[in-house]
């Protein structure tokens, strides 16, 4: 269950509530009680509820009114309901899910049936709430009554009157699911889906066409053309809302199984990655010290250009990884404690493209073998291994490179003592423009300067 859900029980004997408010609490949700339909209501349209759970016989409006009237109502259509009751005749069942119920348990099976039925109604419905439908038809009608219909089962529902605005409304958010009419003025149905197919990420959200034509040959070649329902007009609107759940479940099941395969490549990533790093640090300390300042100080860079949480995840993982490429330089080079000849340092300019040929491989890393690559590139084009210039080179990659020069020139090498962050500052600032991006340098300035000062 979800970190403690709103719940509101709605039932006149104080007995029930009470049983139901500590079996709930158990759980972790927050309860509200009300007594009957009438207070359920009220209380429902002053504060946001995950979940309703009511009786039917209670004075003033009975549980059936009262699911009603909360479904009636855009504020409270989503709030899934369910029925708990001593009434127990498949008739009084299937009146509880005509009126909108998600759920009905008789008072007699609750201490089985009752915690099962909240748990999945709950998923469901948190499932359904994140999900947002497309509705495309040139009718004003069918569009509201469809939107009504799937608004009232938690999902999300934007429209929009014929393709063309359908692609505009794509383009401010992608939706999880599209219903579209085929014969509309601009752009049809046809025209929709196929364009979208076009687009390799949009040609995934699932597409459900609906008309008026029953033609099996027009059926056949939707669904080829990349259609993953057809409806026939008219329908029922709850078979409409069950195609939804249905595809919407369906296709959430392949991006899990396929988030759980990525998960294991970058697993299975991370361990080579580990091994090939402690390979390196055996060989030389101060590459470990490096690769972990930089990863820290890109990540700072990122956080003050407002990265997201996954990009700084990634340019922590790059700054750890921009000299793995060095295990491919032989020792005589990478250890020597003087100055390399010119030869020597053809052999260690080597390891950008030794490091993204070891990583290329891994097809989860691929958005990291820019800054791996060409973290010693500069600005002005006289870097290496492309002689990349400007923003030709991946700005993670121009992030990257400050912060490496940043530390190389505060670190102690077997030839040299380490400088003071100001001096090293004064240097970062002298081949700004030229070896270095002024737009990352800036940002770079604006770092705490105890952060700075933590690696000396």
């Amino acid at each position: 269950m979800n970190v403690q859900p709103r719940i509101l029980i709605v039932d006149d004997s104080a007995i029930i509530r009470r049983a139901l408010k500590t079996q709930l609490e158990r759980f972790g949700a927050r309860v509200t009680q009300t007594e009957d339909g009438q207070q359920g209501l009220k209380a429902a349209l002053s504060s946001p509820y995950d979940l309703i759970i009511s009786d039917v016989e209670m004075p003033h409006l009975d549980g059936f009114g009262l699911c009603e009237r909360l479904k009636s109502d855009p504020k409270t259509r989503g709030i899934p309901v369910i029925i708990l009751s001593t009434l127990e005749t498949n008739k009084d069942i299937e009146r509880g899910f005509q009126v909108g119920a998600a759920a009905y348990v008789k008072k007699s099976e609750a201490q089985f049936n009752l915690n099962g039925a909240i748990e999945r109604v709950l998923e469901k419905s948190w499932f359904q709430r994140s999900r947002q439908v497309l509705v495309v038809d040139d009718s004003s009608t069918i569009r509201r009554m469809v939107a009504q219909s799937l608004e009232e089962a938690g999902f999300q529902v934007t429209t929009a009157e014929n393709g063309k605005q359908a692609m505009k409304r794509i383009g401010e958010r992608k939706p999880d699911l599209i219903i579209s009419d085929i014969d509309m003025p601009e752009m049809s149905g046809i025209e929709l889906c196929k364009e979208l197919h076009h687009d390799p990420i949009l040609g995934t959200i699932p597409f459900v066409i609906m008309s008026g034509n029953s033609d099996r040959s027009i059926m056949r070649r939707l669904m080829q053309w990349g259609a993953d329902s057809y409806l026939v007009k008219p329908f029922n609107l709850e078979q409409i809302v069950i195609i939804v759940e249905r595809l919407l479940s369906d296709h959430f099941l392949i991006l899990f199984k396929e988030k759980e395969r990525l998960d294991t490549e970058q697993r299975m990533m991370l361990a080579s990655i580990t091994s090939l790093i402690t390979a390196l640090e055996a060989r030389d300390s101060y590459t470990r010290g490096h690769s972990e300042a930089v990863a820290t100080l890109v990540t700072e860079m990122g956080l003050q250009m407002n990265a997201t949480a996954d990009e700084i995840e990634s340019l922590g993982m790059a700054g750890r990884l921009h000299d793995i490429g060095k295990i491919g330089v032989p020792d005589s080079i990478l250890l020597k404690p003087d100055f390399l000849s010119k030869d020597e340092f053809t052999v260690l300019r080597k390891h950008p493209t030794i490091g993204a040929s070891i990583l290329g491989v891994i097809s989860s890393i691929k958005p990291l073998l820019p800054v791996i690559l060409h973290h010693h590139e500069q600005f002005d084009g006289k870097g290496y291994p492309d002689g990349l210039k400007g923003d030709k080179i991946a700005l993670w990659a121009r992030m990257t490179a400050v912060a490496d020069t940043y530390h190389a020139l505060v670190s102690d090498r077997p030839y040299r003592r380490g400088m003071i962050p100001e001096k090293a500052m004064e240097v970062i600032e002298e081949v700004c423009g030229t070896q270095l991006c002024p737009e990352c340098v800036a940002v770079f300035k604006g770092l705490p300067r105890n952060l700075l000062e933590s690696f000396i």
